[in-house]
């Protein structure tokens, strides 16, 4: 019908296959899980929601780019302290590496100047001079 648009056409088909295959092959990457647990402070309680109501777009850039995905923090009060329960799924090739590079990012340095006062480590990870604490995973399924 229109043969001069066949080389365009074969260009556009190309490059949307390859960039669903490579959507594809990301998304069915094996995820490994990470759960951690730290403390927060009552007095923070509110100012920490009220970051997370609003994360800021380059963070949450910077933890897409380093393979988090499915990130969630939940908070809960136990006999009058507040506890916070983060969890989510690392799709990446090198975990250490990519943490390397979120620690060393200026927006992402700037992001834990506000949140890391506003928590209380647990015994385990302030030795270890951390805010989290890693927790094992007991149970799975899909």
């Amino acid at each position: 019908m229109y043969p001069k648009l066949y080389p365009y056409i074969l260009v556009i088909v190309l490059v949307v296959l390859c960039m669903t295959a490579f959507r594809s092959a990301e998304r069915s990457r094996a995820a490994t899980r990470y759960a951690s647990i730290t403390g927060l402070k009552a007095e923070k309680v509110a100012y920490y929601k009220k970051l997370h109501a609003k994360v800021w777009p380059t963070v949450l850039r910077k933890i897409k780019a380093c393979h988090i995905r499915n990130y969630s923090i939940f908070l809960k009060e136990i006999d009058g302290k507040f506890f916070l329960f983060s969890y989510f799924e690392y799709v990446g090739q090198n975990f250490k590496l990519d943490m390397q590079k979120m620690a060393s990012d200026p927006e992402t340095q700037r992001w834990w100047k506000e949140t890391d006062p506003c928590q209380q480590p647990l015994s385990d990870a302030q030795e270890k001079g951390e805010i989290w604490s890693g927790m094992a995973e007991v149970f799975h399924t899909d």
